[in-house]
């Protein structure tokens, strides 16, 4: 395949994650926002710095209003991971790579920015937010069940996998980041029912909050639900199940092309770590710490793919 097709296919699907995870990153911020009645500001602006878009927003913006930052992540065009923006990358990108998808999967994905041209022409009232933010997650599961019921499973489909994958996993990443380091407002709260309330409300973010009840007996509380969404494999937003099935989609082109690469070893080197890992060890480096080295490792494994595949040139 060429570099310029597999870089396609797998910015296509980076983009339809991302702009599921932007979603589910001002959901984030939002529920903890009713929870809590003073400081609002600094709880949005949290929201703003895990979604790197800092100097950004900051470049256009004076406050942290929570009007004006939502605006910013689902509409504005100056920042290129709105979410108007990335869904135009996608279709962009499926365009680009539309005789490698089936008939089913660009029509999905067409159909999801003329949808959201639409959706997101005007800003959204807060008292709309939480449907316009749940029809994003379903059109990113739309655009998913096109791609799982439809296309051949070769290296086409493994591009498009692997940037699913690494994308959530930096999001998942990110949102746990946004509770732990960013929104809790002093160590004394932790442990405390506004602790628990919150790593509650991190769990219905991300779909999680009726699967943790069926998988993990403990009530909800801090180290239960960190535990949950980054080392329980049978969670597919956990950042152990992201890293293994980065592996899988590397292992399976590695079959298809007749080698491994630089990002195999990379990929295979974070699955272990995140394979011998207990919770109890997380907490005693530091939950930011952890996190924030997941986010770099994951950085490094997806600049090897675009080499090792040379997306560009």
């Amino acid at each position: 395949m060429l570099g310029k097709t597999a870089g396609g296919l797998y910015w296509m699907f980076r983009s339809l994650e991302r702009a599921e995870n932007t979603a589910r990153l001002i959901e984030a911020g939002f529920r903890i926002a009713l929870t809590r009645s003073t400081n609002a500001e600094a709880e949005w602006r949290s929201v703003i710095v895990t979604s790197a878009a800092q100097a950004s927003y900051e470049a256009g913006h004076d406050v942290y209003d929570s009007a004006q930052v939502v605006d910013f992540l689902l509409r504005e065009l100056s920042n290129p991971s709105s979410v108007v923006s990335v869904i135009k990358a996608a279709r962009d990108n499926a365009r680009l790579v539309r005789t490698a998808l089936t008939t089913e999967v660009w029509s999905a994905v067409n159909e999801t920015w003329m949808l959201f041209t639409d959706l997101l022409k005007e800003p959204i009232p807060q008292t709309e937010l939480p449907a316009v933010l749940a029809t994003i997650r379903q059109q990113s599961a739309l655009v998913r069940g096109a791609l799982y019921g439809t296309m051949l499973r070769n290296d086409i489909y493994d591009f498009c996998r692997l940037g699913t994958y690494v994308e959530r996993m930096d999001n998942t990443a990110r949102i746990i980041d946004v509770k732990y380091y960013s929104l809790l407002p002093s160590p004394s709260f932790v442990g405390s029912r506004l602790d628990n309330v919150q790593w509650e409300t991190i769990l219905r973010s991300v779909s999680a909050h009726r699967s943790f009840r069926w998988a993990v007996e403990d009530d909800f509380t801090a180290p239960a639900i960190a535990e949950f969404l980054i080392l329980d494999r049978r969670m597919p937003r956990s950042l152990s199940h992201c890293a293994n099935q980065i592996v899988g989609c590397l292992s399976h082109l590695a079959e298809e092309y007749g080698g491994r690469e630089a990002s195999h070893e990379l990929a295979d080197a974070l699955d272990t770590r995140l394979r011998n890992r207990d919770i109890n060890s997380i907490f005693e480096e530091g939950l930011h710490e952890f996190v924030g080295s997941v986010l770099e490792k994951t950085a490094d494994i997806a600049g090897q793919i675009e080499r090792d595949y040379r997306f560009i040139g």
